[in-house]
């Protein structure tokens, strides 16, 4: 499976899906960006139960801004709606595997328990 374009329309469709959504914010003047590319389109021929979409941060402005993007690339997983992941850098393949390994790991039931706890514990302190 090849990567997706993510605009501000298809993003919450594409990542709000069951499952696992890798995302990379980048931008076509961005060195690493451009050398990351290879090896994110690699995983995702390799991975191709997981979508991975790309965000041009230069094409979709509003996008990056909503998630705060300050440097690229960065990488964000979402898995079941859920943000599990957010790092700039580009990632080695190694890196790259062992997150994606992570998050499928990831008992999305206890994360959604967490994110509930948090959220009660966040409107308390108000």
């Amino acid at each position: 499976m090849a990567t997706v374009a993510l605009t501000a329309e298809n993003f919450d469709d594409v990542t709000g899906k069951d499952g696992i959504v890798l995302v990379d914010f980048w931008a076509s003047w961005c060195g690493p960006c451009v050398r990351f590319a290879p090896t994110y389109e690699r995983s995702s021929e390799k991975h191709t139960e997981i979508t991975f979409g790309k965000v041009d941060t230069e094409a979709e402005q509003e996008l990056a801004a909503k998630f705060g993007i300050s440097s690229i690339p960065t990488i964000m997983a979402v898995r079941d709606g859920v943000l599990v992941f957010s790092q700039p850098g580009a990632l080695p393949e190694s890196a790259l595997e062992s997150l994606i390994e992570q998050v499928e790991k990831l008992d999305m039931d206890e994360v959604k328990q967490k994110i509930a706890e948090q959220s009660e514990a966040e409107h308390a302190n108000h």
